[in-house]
C-alpha cells in the first residue's frame, strides 16, 4: 500500500518584485485587497509590504470591470480580505504574469508524512501530494521526508534504488509517484 505525503503551504510566499522605495526584491503579502470604484466599474488590487522599509506595492486582480461581471461570493470574499482568496491569486498565474511578479517559498511549505515514514520496508511507493502549487526539487522532499541526506537520495537515484515516472531533477509543482527499493 503507497504512503501518502502531503505538501502543505504554512503562510503566504514572498513575492519577488523590485521596490520603488528602497530598492528592495522581497514583498510580504498582507492578505487584504484595496476596491476602488469608478461608477459602474470596479479596480482590486492585492497589497502587499516591502520586507525592508515597509513601502506598500499593489498587485492588479482585475481592472476596469463591470460591477454586474462580478460574482457576488467573490466581491464579498474581497471585501472581507478573504487570505484564502490572496493565496489564490498569488497562485494564479495570470495574475503573476500581468503583475510580472515572481514567488518566493522558502520557509512557507512543509512535508507531511503522517509519521509513517520508514526504510525498514523492502520497497516503498510513495504518492507525493501537491495542496498548492509550490514549486519544490523532489530530491529536496524525499530527503527531509526519509530523514536522509540530498546526497544520499542523489546516490540512490544514480544506483537505480529510487525510480519514478517523472524526472526527480529540477523542481515539480504537480502530485506524482515514487519507488524506493532498499
Amino acid at each position: 500500500m503507497p504512503e501518502n505525503w502531503v505538501v502543505v503551504p504554512t503562510c503566504l510566499p514572498v513575492i519577488l518584485r523590485r521596490c520603488h522605495v528602497c530598492a528592495s526584491a522581497r514583498f510580504r503579502a498582507t492578505g487584504k485587497f484595496r476596491v476602488n470604484a469608478h461608477h459602474k466599474l470596479l479596480d482590486v488590487w492585492l497589497l502587499a509590504l516591502c520586507t525592508v522599509c515597509g513601502g506598500t506595492t499593489k498587485l492588479t486582480v482585475l481592472e476596469r470591470v463591470n460591477v454586474r461581471s462580478i460574482r457576488s461570493e467573490l466581491l464579498d470574499r474581497l471585501h472581507h480580505n478573504d487570505p484564502d482568496l490572496a493565496a489564490e491569486l498569488l497562485q494564479d498565474p495570470v495574475v503573476r504574469r500581468r503583475n510580472r511578479v515572481a514567488l518566493d517559498w522558502d520557509n512557507a511549505w512543509r512535508l507531511d508524512t503522517g509519521g509513517s515514514a520508514r526504510l525498514e520496508d523492502e520497497a516503498i511507493d510513495v504518492a507525493v501530494r501537491f495542496a498548492a502549487r509550490i514549486p519544490v526539487r523532489p530530491v529536496r522532499l524525499i530527503a527531509e521526508g526519509f530523514g536522509l541526506s540530498r546526497a544520499e537520495v542523489e546516490r540512490l537515484i544514480a544506483e537505480g534504488n529510487l525510480v519514478s515516472g517523472v524526472r526527480l531533477s529540477g523542481k515539480l509543482s504537480g502530485d506524482f509517484t515514487f519507488t524506493l527499493k532498499r
